[in-house]
């Protein structure tokens, strides 16, 4: 294995980044100087979207004709989520491509999310027709407090108790694959860490970022996995090795797009969406595994549209919404979906044993010592 250069050896920030930018695209440096690299679309369009008697999507009754035509009489919805935010414009994108209908997004991160709908659902003004989240105790408290009312999908009866919960109220719509990336500027392609064990080797000590466990659901699952599967002397390792930590994966993923960091944690749709834009990142499928962690999606008892609330849940639900998360990275619900596929990389299927999703309960179970643990490791206060 060769040997990786210093950190005062490499170039600057700039420099690495159009180099990055000439390698993605693959061109001549007179061509990449006159113009950047052509970007894709990310997620494919529906085959065929029927609007003659309901909403009809290749072949899949998504709203009967009552609801789609008060739906596009509503001719909005106002989404609260905490969902990543280029991920959830590329989801906006399609479902107003298929509907027509307009979605007035308000994205936070999980923990903020939970402070603004409870606040504004104890005074009686909560502004959301559909609420998104992806922390599990998170989404009990608003259904505690009263936020969701219960909505049943198309295809109901075939979803387990692990994808609707409280009779309909709100369902778990996709599960985002959490592992880790590295910027293809700065990492030669024979250095690049595989194992989730490679990221301990002093070789990698400041040149690495992480999210502190407290961040939402998604570190909490990360934290689960690693502690389950690789155990707390690796993730006291992984300390020892002083990596960067941020408070958001979004956050995270942008600084290793712009080379600031190595190596990060990341989440694979983000990485896609930054690949789909030429960005020099690329995610790893570990041997070991990686976590899975849940959003969440309901429609709120209060929705000022509840008829286009309804439609944008059954178009989550659906075989199409399915798709359209596939398409980002994430792993869809729906029965009949597949796994996703990322720049020609078929992850492994939940079956085998390779995503690991800790159940809601376990979270809740684990979270403080955890939490605490986790702290420790990094000398982390907050």
């Amino acid at each position: 294995m060769s040997t990786l250069p210093t950190r005062s050896a490499r170039p600057s920030r700039r420099t690495v980044l159009t180099a990055g930018s000439l390698s993605l695209a693959g061109g001549a440096l007179g061509l990449s100087a006159c113009a950047p690299p052509p970007s894709y679309e990310l997620v494919s369009p529906a085959g065929a979207v029927d609007t003659t008697d309901g909403l009809l999507i290749d072949g899949e009754l998504v709203a009967d004709a009552a609801l789609f035509a008060a739906a596009r009489e509503e001719g909005r919805v106002s989404l609260y989520t905490g969902y990543v935010e280029n991920s959830e414009k590329e989801v906006v994108k399609a479902f107003t491509a298929d509907t027509g209908i307009a979605v007035e997004m308000i994205r936070l991160v999980p923990n903020r999310l939970l402070e603004r709908v409870l606040s504004e659902q104890g005074a009686g003004r909560l502004g959301a027709d559909v609420v998104r989240s992806s922390d599990p105790a998170n989404v009990e408290r608003m259904f505690a407090a009263g936020v969701f009312t219960p909505h049943v999908v198309p295809g109901f009866d075939e979803l387990d108790d692990t994808v609707r919960y409280e009779g309909g109220s709100y369902y778990r719509c996709f599960d985002p694959a959490f592992t880790f990336g590295y910027n293809t500027a700065l990492v030669d392609e024979a250095d690049r860490p595989t194992s989730w064990h490679d990221l301990v080797d002093p070789r990698w000590k400041g040149r690495l970022g992480i999210t502190q466990a407290g961040a939402g659901g998604s570190s909490l699952s990360l934290t689960r996995f690693q502690l389950e599967v690789l155990g707390p002397e690796w993730l006291e390792a992984l300390a020892a090795n002083e990596p960067r930590i941020f408070d958001s994966s979004g956050a995270m993923q942008e600084s290793l797009a712009r080379g600031e960091i190595d190596v990060s944690t990341a989440v694979v749709s983000s990485l896609n969406i930054s690949m789909a834009k030429n960005a020099p990142v690329q995610f790893v499928v570990p041997e070991e595994g990686f976590a899975l962690y849940d959003y969440f999606v309901g429609v709120a008892g209060s929705a000022s549209h509840p008829n286009a609330a309804q439609v944008f849940l059954n178009w989550n639900m659906s075989r199409r919404g399915g798709s359209v998360f596939a398409d980002i990275g994430e792993y869809s619900t729906n029965p009949e979906a597949d796994p996703p596929t990322v720049h020609g990389t078929v992850l492994p299927a939940v079956s085998t044993g390779l995503p690991h999703r800790p159940a809601p309960e376990d979270l809740a179970a684990h979270q403080k010592s955890d939490q605490e643990f986790w702290n420790s490791a990094f000398g982390y206060i907050g």
